[in-house]
């Protein structure tokens, strides 16, 4: 238990000063899966203990190639890792090996992380909540009756239970964000081209998803989004920032934040959600941080027009042929053939529309970025609900007119590709976590990162109270 708890940091620390092994490291990794994950469903698709104990031990015997160097890591079961099936929790792709690592992937391998297995995600990534036909639904460690969350959500039950230290996710629509608060660890959306997607398909119309960090430090965070980053030369519009691990101690000045809060009444909220993000935002100024309330800055409903309308086309291309075929179509979830039929019956001056849209609260956002280092927003909009449900149907009395309505509160960010890191805040009255949205400008990951290190330095929530789910 020991070890599963330390920092990744620190464990590479350890693993390079050679105080444990990485056979030490594995040992008690899968000692701690299997005590823990059969209770929640985080982790997939495992390779056996003996190949993973034979990849340890060849790290023993290597030259160490990398901070990553024997840890293990499982990998969003959204992307491809050489030798494990990419399912992406649909039964289409259930049990399909992946021949080639993704770009992100082959990062992590080629800075020597053990890959172990797959982290559970909701079917295609599609909505804030970690269930699938294939694996079955991932539980929220910190009462197992409910969602943890989405799509990154067994990455960030991983990490709050701890069986991973670090992991990947991805995030269209607050998957980096939503599971992170609801599960009290860090998980961060990088600005839109700092993780280049992996070179395939089509490559310039596509600037919604993004891959990005989860981890219980900032510090961590730091790192994997280091090893994560960097331009391809076979992907268009990457975004070269500097490396943000070696000034994460280094926070220039006071950080001035911008709340935004329920955005003007149009995100309902469940009671306590604005009452913790708020209780947060006191201990900010506490610190000598300025925090100043805003008026939304602009229509909620132009902007989930245009996020609606766009992500429906990018899921519509993406996923044309499994529509095309009856056979496949029959496997897809309504919600997928809601999205596909949607998007496909758009024309071009909708699209252009919404991109214009899109372009105003860029331009928008950028003027309110030259006044704030950071804008505030709740991760979710919800307690974490009842695991059995697809999804909400209304919050606080305001009926979910679509199945990711109750996620509204992401949208501002990730419908301009903004970096935004989301931050534990503590707990509500049922013991539940929840976390907050800090925004900045594009290339601030960095910066923000700082931030959220004085935060965690300030708090330390994911090790103040982790989920002890073996206690349940």
């Amino acid at each position: 238990m020991e070890l599963a708890r330390r920092s990744a940091l620190a464990l590479s620390n350890a693993l390079a000063a050679g105080d444990i092994s990485a056979q030490d490291l594995m040992s008690a990794t899968l000692a701690r899966i299997d005590a823990v994950n059969p209770k929640v469903n985080a982790i997939v698709s495992m390779k056996s203990h003996a190949a993973l104990m034979d990849e340890a031990r060849a790290c023993d015997q290597s030259n160490r190639n990398g901070w990553l160097h024997g840890i293990p890591i499982a990998i969003k079961d959204l992307a491809n890792a050489r030798g494990f099936p990419t399912s992406k929790g649909s039964p289409i792709f259930a049990g399909k090996m992946a021949a080639q690592d993704d770009l992100m992937v082959a990062r992590l391998r080629g800075a020597g992380a053990i890959v172990i297995g797959k982290t559970n995600t909701p079917e295609f990534g599609l909505g804030s909540h970690t269930f699938n036909p294939v694996h079955g639904a991932t539980a929220n460690p910190y009462d197992p009756s409910k969602s943890a969350g989405g799509s990154s959500g067994g990455a960030a039950v991983a990490l709050a239970t701890g069986m991973l230290c670090v992991a990947d996710g991805s995030d269209m629509m607050g998957s980096l964000r939503n599971p992170a608060g609801w599960n009290n660890v860090y998980g961060m959306r990088p600005t839109w081209g700092v993780v280049p997607a992996h070179p395939e398909g089509e490559a310039f119309m596509d600037m919604l998803a993004t891959e990005g960090p989860m981890a219980r430090t900032p510090g961590d965070l730091a790192a994997l989004l280091d090893t994560m980053a960097g331009p391809d030369p076979r992907v268009p519009f990457c975004r070269q920032i500097a490396p943000t691990l070696p000034q994460i101690d280094a926070l220039p000045g006071v950080p001035e934040i911008a709340w935004l809060g329920d955005w003007g009444g149009a995100f309902p909220m469940e009671p306590g959600v604005l009452a913790l993000c708020e209780a947060a935002l006191s201990q900010m100024q506490q610190r000598g941080w300025s925090v100043d309330p805003l008026v939304a800055p602009f229509s909620a409903d132009a902007m989930w027009q245009s996020w609606i309308d766009l992500r429906s086309y990018r899921v519509a291309m993406a996923r044309r042929a499994e529509y095309d075929d009856p056979v496949k179509r029959a496997l897809l979830k309504q919600s997928m053939i809601w999205e596909i039929a949607r998007g496909r019956n758009m024309s071009g001056l909708t699209i252009h529309g919404a991109s214009e849209t899109r372009s105003d609260w860029f331009r928008c956002a950028a003027k309110l970025l030259e006044r704030f280092d950071v804008l505030a927003l709740p991760s979710a909009q919800l307690w974490p609900f009842d695991i059995a449900l697809e999804h909400p149907t209304e919050i606080a009395r305001v009926q979910m007119d679509i199945y990711h309505r109750w996620m509204q509160v992401v949208v501002p960010a990730s419908l301009i590709g903004l970096p935004v890191v989301n931050v534990p805040i503590g707990f509500g009255a049922q013991g539940l976590p929840m976390g907050l949205q800090l925004m900045g400008r594009p290339g601030s990951d960095g910066h923000l990162l700082q931030i959220a290190q004085k935060w965690h330095e300030a708090t330390g929530w994911p090790q103040k109270n982790p989920a002890m789910i073996e206690r349940q």
